[in-house]
């Protein structure tokens, strides 16, 4: 799962926008753009942030800079937990020549002290969008963590994995219906990457930048579009 690897699979599966959600850190997000415009990939920098409450919440980001002010200003929120590389695997960083440069000495996996209000009014201070992740999920999930959909912080998006379950969780769970909907692969192996089947129309102009693309996607996620 090196920047290089996902950014081709992204391109052999036919996909035009990816992301890079590493838990808890951007620190890869830099080598992911430079992957991603070698082939020809929009890339988008963020996170999956876990709220103090153990909702996992992604975090995107028009732009790589703000993407990585907000994940120094994070890094101040997460408990210091000695990572066992021989039981959660190692966590490295990789340069834009993707090799490994470094690696993150504690636990990026465990739950910030960042309430779900609190990261979700941290990520829009940084220009992002905040979307609830997995809700079909039980671990991690914000329905099965906090037992529905809560009054603040507005969520305009949530993300599943599986768009078949949602009519069963709008029964149970009537405020997914005024909520947009994504479906992201959530990939941790480069097997999971999905492909194309999920479409957004951002009502990007034809020959638009990736910038352009990304604000618009960003805004769109935020509900301002």
């Amino acid at each position: 799962m090196t920047p290089g690897n996902i950014a081709g699979v992204a391109r052999l599966n036919g996909l035009d926008i990816a992301a890079l959600t590493d838990h808890n850190t951007c620190g890869n997000c830099a080598s992911f753009f430079a992957a991603c415009e070698n082939y020809g990939v929009v890339p988008v920098a963020g996170m999956e942030l876990t709220t103090s409450e153990d909702v996992h919440l992604l975090c995107l980001f028009k732009t790589l800079s703000d993407a990585t002010a907000f994940s120094a200003a994070v890094n101040d929120k997460r408990i210091r937990i000695k990572n066992k590389p021989e039981i959660f695997g190692r966590q490295l960083l990789i340069d834009l020549d993707d090799e490994p440069c470094g690696e993150e000495a504690f636990l990026l996996l465990n739950a910030t002290t960042l309430s779900l209000e609190d990261a979700a009014n941290l990520c829009a201070s940084f220009r992002g969008a905040y979307i609830p992740a997995h809700v079909d999920r039980e671990f991690n999930g914000m329905l099965s963590v906090l037992g529905g959909v809560p009054e603040t912080p507005e969520l305009p998006t949530v993300e599943v994995r599986n768009p078949e379950s949602l009519p069963e969780l709008e029964r149970g769970h009537p405020l997914l219906k005024r909520k947009r909907v994504i479906v992201s692969s959530d990939a941790h192996r480069l097997w999971e990457i999905a492909e194309k089947g999920f479409p957004i129309n951002l009502h990007c102009e034809r020959g638009a930048s990736a910038q352009n693309v990304r604000d618009a996607l960003i805004d769109y996620l935020s509900g301002r579009r």
